[in-house]
């Protein structure tokens, strides 16, 4: 399929989502812990199933793997988006999907520790994903950089996928941003979005990790994945109920506390990640975790207390 082709399908899909999505009230309401203040359309994200099965259609025999186990996760978090389902249902479609993606990486062939340590990495790579989705923009920004970068080493460095496998939510994230990055946006990505594009991407991480046998590409999760870690680390501190909603997040303390517009932060985010990307690609080594997370951190733990209002510190 061409990628005219596939952007035009896809933002007339996601047209007539809205539609849909309008007519069954499919729509995420404001509360005391988000960040924003207008009913609007939830579940856009949805348009990574369609890009999904576009490629399904493109090359059956190779991706129905990696496409079932990209379904099965999107479809079990669009109900959740409905009706809100319980975490032991959802748990267990995870496993589901994940086992897809592994049987589809051949990650079963290793050694049945690495396959549990593998399990443990995706879904928690999934689940921080879902939880750092909650302002304008960030999801798709942040995954367009990630795919790009992902795509000029697929290009550039060494081929680990097909191209279109990159392209395909790649371009889904950019039709997506027409809708989302916006100040007053027109849909949010719902968990449909947030955890299929996480799976996509982390599918693609794994495949490249793999391949090469270098662990550094994970740092191209750096900033998601030291907001999410250190966040869960400031509230089992406080003694608060990680799996319950909440404000703590770095990027929620710039958008709420400090009042810094969505897009700006989001934008930032994406610009730190592509920093760390250049890092990365460009210096592939060891040293990239400690010259990479140790400022990182730093600049969480440092700025975060200061950043925040006394009462939720």
């Amino acid at each position: 399929m061409s990628y005219l082709v596939l952007a035009i399908s896809l933002f007339l899909l996601i047209l007539i989502y809205f539609k849909v999505a309008d007519h069954f009230n499919i729509i995420d309401k404001p509360n005391e812990r988000s960040s924003h203040k207008d009913v609007t359309i939830r579940g856009g994200g949805v348009i990574y199933l369609f890009a999904g099965l576009a490629l399904l259609i493109d090359d059956f025999a190779t991706y129905w793997p990696f496409v079932a186990g990209l379904m099965t996760i999107g479809v079990i978090s669009f109900l959740d988006d409905v009706f809100t389902l319980s975490n032991r249902i959802r748990i267990v479609f995870h496993i589901a999907a994940v086992s897809l993606l592994f049987y589809f990486l051949a990650v079963f062939t290793f050694h049945l520790v690495w396959v549990i340590c593998l399990y443990v990495l995706v879904i928690g790579i999934i689940n921080a994903y879902n939880f750092m989705d909650g302002i304008n923009g960030i999801t798709g920004l942040y995954s367009l950089v990630v795919l790009l970068f992902l795509q000029y080493v697929n290009v550039s460095q060494v081929h680990f996928v097909g191209e279109d496998m990159i392209w395909y939510p790649a371009i889904a994230s950019v039709v997506f941003l027409v809708f989302n990055f916006r100040k007053k946006a027109k849909c949010f990505a719902g968990d449909v979005g947030s955890v299929t594009i996480a799976f996509w991407i982390a599918g693609l991480l794994l495949q490249l990790i793999i391949q090469t046998g270098n662990y550094t590409y994970v740092l191209f999760l750096a900033i998601y994945g030291v907001d999410t870690i250190l966040t869960i680390i400031h509230r089992l501190y406080l003694k608060q109920n990680i799996f319950k909603a909440h404000r703590l997040h770095f990027y929620q303390i710039l958008a709420n506390d400090r009042k810094i517009p969505h897009l700006y932060v989001s934008t930032l985010y994406a610009v730190l990640q592509a920093i760390v990307c250049v890092i990365v690609i460009f210096n592939g080594s060891v040293l990239s975790f400690a010259g990479v997370i140790i400022p990182l951190v730093i600049m969480y733990v440092a700025l975060k207390p200061k950043l925040m209002k006394p009462a939720t510190v």
